[in-house]
């Protein structure tokens, strides 16, 4: 006999990486038949395990940001936390949201842009942006992690063949080391930036959206 926090214990020991029925029904010590009468399948699995650790997630707005402040804030939590559970960030890429975990953040974010000025389309459509760099920032250190080894030598070979590259070697060298997670908040602080100039305080969406397309007119 099993219950869904049964599932949900064994699932977030797993972790969204290893989520597998199979796997899942092998901790139980039941049957994969068993499981599936439990829950709606993989979908089902996963949105019980994601959800119960989005639920952990919870956003720190401090009052005195401004909104690059705040935004820059939001994407970096978001970006420490996925990283901290592998294969959470797949589980969001693919659809967002899927349960009343990621509704809740959603509503955490359009509350606290509201009291910046922003109304709930914009307030949505500026966090998704965000959450969408910071969630594939997360996935890609995620690979990587999972790869090390080989991506190790690899990066040596291509670092070396860049330093005698006739193109590439004088503008590689003169590059800046940056370490990883100093990097990331560089982009989410550049795209704050850029989204912040676009869409302000009290611009309407489709303001917005005329603005951005009118951009690309010439591409």
């Amino acid at each position: 006999m099993f219950e869904v926090d049964d599932i949900i214990r064994v699932g977030r020991e797993l972790g969204m990486r290893r989520l597998s029925m199979n796997a899942v029904a092998a901790e139980l010590g039941v049957s994969s038949t068993a499981l599936y009468r439990a829950v709606d399948g993989r979908w089902g699995l996963e949105r019980l395990v994601g959800e119960s650790l989005l639920g952990d997630l919870k956003l720190h707005d401090d009052p005195d940001h401004d909104i690059e402040q705040h935004l820059l804030s939001f994407g970096l939590q978001m970006w420490h936390f996925i990283v901290r559970h592998p294969g959470l960030g797949v589980y969001m890429q693919i659809l967002f949201p899927r349960g009343e975990a990621g509704r809740l953040l959603m509503a955490h974010q359009i509350e606290a842009l509201s009291k910046r000025g922003y109304s709930p389309d914009v307030a949505i459509a500026l966090s998704s942006v965000i959450a969408g760099v910071s969630i594939n920032y997360a996935v890609a250190e995620d690979s990587q992690r999972e790869h090390a080894d080989e991506l190790d030598a690899q990066r040596q070979e291509v670092t070396a063949q860049l330093k005698t590259d006739e193109d590439l070697a004088e503008a590689h060298r003169n590059l800046p080391s940056v370490e990883h997670t100093q990097f990331v908040r560089l982009v989410l602080a550049a795209m704050v930036r850029g989204v912040v100039s676009v869409a302000p305080p009290g611009r309407p969406l489709d303001q917005v959206m005329a603005e951005l397309a009118a951009m690309g007119m010439g591409i």
